[in-house]
């Protein structure tokens, strides 16, 4: 009797255990549909489109899937804003007859290179087509804020605030002294007079011929800066270059008012806080309906007093998203992102796999659906194997009949070229920076830095080349000469790529090479490139080549199952509730985020330092 109660106890209670644990699994799943599910905002006849992109305007956010997720979860994403989705949604906008006007804060916005904030400035020109407003207001406007806000109606800076444009610059770091003093010894090949990437390791100065190509380069830069914003704003590009040669003494006469030298100058439409910003909108949409969520305008104000009707970017991009969804089209224009340094292997999105972007181009080369193929290049360049394995794909798309349309971002220079070279069509914007066909390798070596700290190395080996290539002693002469062959056939089959994309010869293709780096206008006359325009020019372009009429654009990405989506979930759920508020504590942590500059450094010494070091990379940063 006492059993059989004690096991009915027992099986109640397991029972109760299992209806726990299906509770608390519903639940969980619950979460997880929640999280996976898309909510679609509620817009207000006559709502402004609040727009307010923070960080770098970029053409693939970095990061793999997981590491976005989690970071987003903790509130400790990297401040990024992905160009395509601005382009969407102001497009979409523009239909939308419930949107009115857009209101883009630019306070976070910290910048892009000049043709991907191009792309945006026609976003934006596009959609004032319709006759429908724009707004822009920032406390201050920056050289690359101010490239985007000249494309508003309307623009506004703080009553403290400036236009601040100083032109552009290029100044590099030299190691050469403290290598010497640390005893390190970089062994640099090369072909091409003006291939510099690497000369920040063996040199103390800018060589005669970047500092040439450098000037040119910068030089076009900077007309394309002052020709857009003067069309913009409806004023002279000379207008532009007085403003900043004449900036101390306006500044001086204007007693320190730099916005009003800003007006003054025509740049801005007029002087407001974003209290004053706000009150503009209430007149011009209304203000928000009692029951609709309250607009407020990111800004350093904690009282922004009135609101407008209004809509978010990230809640609007999502119902744009969900259309996209919904829509269906069986001929397609496959586009693949190619950004970020050119790497052998998988990598994550930030960085071109060259097994990974070959697999895309391989997706999109069986996809029965996708009629041709555009790639937007945005790269420095990096590996020559990585660069050659995509470049095989992308021909081998181009035999099994399937147009390649190459679009040119803003730098797509030695490996970033190398991709493109097949392509049966590039275009470029006229401030894209390309060219640099050239090859390069460098191998560090430690023997004077194991001297100085008495470290001694010695040994025997079987052949000449045993040892040759350790980096404890110096580099042998045969390692040398081998090294410098290899470097040199690299660079005749860069040549060879080329000439053949091109539809050049040998020596001709040699003779605008060596390194030498093009700005888009430039690269156009050379024959580099066949035209210029905006990504949605090459996208009309693979079109045409294809024969389509009715198509769909789809951006081809690795995809994650539903199982790995929940998966994925699980993950962010454990990385913010069980690690995450321990890892935001630790001091090391915190610190090792203002060493990323340092380890990007590290890792692009790693891999010279490879079994593979030849390199087709462009150090051609702009400022």
């Amino acid at each position: 009797m006492i059993g059989r109660f004690f096991l009915g106890l027992w099986r109640g209670l397991d029972g109760l255990r299992k209806i726990l644990h299906l509770l608390l699994l519903l639940t969980f799943f619950g979460f997880l549909v929640g999280a996976l599910r898309t909510s679609i905002p509620r817009i207000a006849d006559g709502s402004a489109l609040v727009i307010a992109p923070r960080g770098e305007i970029v053409e693939q956010l970095s990061g793999s899937p997981v590491d976005q997720a989690i970071a987003r979860a903790q509130g400790d994403q990297k401040e990024e804003t992905l160009l395509w989705d601005l382009i969407d949604v102001l497009k979409a906008a523009k239909k939308d007859q419930r949107i009115e006007a857009v209101v883009l804060d630019l306070n976070y916005l910290s910048g892009g290179g000049q043709p991907t904030l191009a792309e945006f400035a026609a976003a934006i020109d596009d959609f004032r087509s319709s006759k429908k407003k724009v707004v822009v207001h920032a406390a201050a406007l920056l050289q690359e804020q101010y490239f985007v806000a000249a494309h508003g109606d309307e623009i506004y800076v703080d009553p403290l605030g400036l236009v601040g444009i100083d032109g552009y610059e290029r100044y590099r770091t030299y190691y050469k002294e403290l290598f010497d003093k640390l005893g390190i010894t970089v062994n640099l090949f090369r072909v091409g007079a003006y291939k510099s990437a690497a000369e920040v390791y063996v040199r103390t100065d800018m060589s005669p011929e970047d500092r040439e190509e450098s000037l040119s380069y910068l030089t076009s830069l900077w007309t394309n800066y002052r020709e857009s914003v003067a069309k913009a704003r409806g004023i002279a590009p000379e207008d532009v270059s007085a403003y900043v040669a004449n900036a101390v003494p306006a500044l001086l006469a204007a007693k320190g008012d730099a916005a009003k030298v800003a007006l003054d100058a025509k740049l801005i439409t007029g002087i407001k806080s974003s209290l004053d910003v706000e009150r503009r909108m209430v007149e011009l949409v209304g203000p928000a309906d009692a029951d609709a969520p309250k607009a407020k305008v990111e800004s350093g104000d904690t009282d922004l007093g009135e609101t407008y009707k209004s809509t978010f970017y990230e809640d609007y991009l999502r119902m744009v998203r969900a259309e996209q969804r919904a829509k269906s089209s069986k001929s397609k224009i496959g586009v693949i992102v190619a950004a970020g340094e050119i790497a052998d292997g998988s990598q994550p999105p930030g960085t071109i796999g060259g097994t990974s972007t070959a697999q895309l181009v391989r997706e999109a080369r069986y996809d029965d659906d996708v009629k041709a193929i555009v790639i937007r290049v945005d790269s420095p360049g990096g590996s020559v194997l990585a660069s050659e394995e995509i470049y095989r794909e992308v021909r081998a798309a181009q035999a099994d009949g399937k147009p390649v349309v190459v679009s040119m971002g803003d730098l797509a220079a030695s490996g970033g070229y190398y991709i493109a070279t097949s392509a049966d069509e590039i275009w470029a914007h006229p401030s894209t920076i390309t060219g640099s066909i050239g090859i390069f390798g460098a191998i560090p070596t430690f023997e004077g830095t194991l001297d100085k700290i008495g470290v001694n190395v010695d040994g025997v080996g079987t052949t000449n080349l045993s040892g040759q290539m350790r980096i404890d002693r110096p580099l042998g002469e045969d390692a040398k000469k081998l090294l410098q062959s290899m470097i040199e056939r690299g660079y005749e089959e860069f040549l060879e790529h080329v000439a053949e994309g091109r539809k050049k010869t040998r020596d001709q293709i040699h003779e605008i090479a060596q390194g030498r780096v093009w700005i888009g206008r430039d690269a156009l006359k050379n024959g580099l490139v066949d035209k210029l325009g905006l990504f949605g020019d090459a996208v009309k372009s693979a079109a045409k080549r294809a024969e389509l009429t009715d198509y769909q654009v789809e951006i081809i990405e690795p995809q994650l199952s539903f199982a790995e989506r929940l998966a994925l979930q699980i993950r962010v759920w454990i990385a913010v509730n069980v690690t995450g508020d321990v890892a935001k504590r630790m001091p090391l942590m915190q610190a090792a985020r203002h060493l990323e500059p340092v380890q990007r450094e590290v890792e692009r010494w790693s891999r010279m330092s490879a079994r593979d070091n030849r390199f087709v990379y462009c150090f051609c940063d702009v400022r």
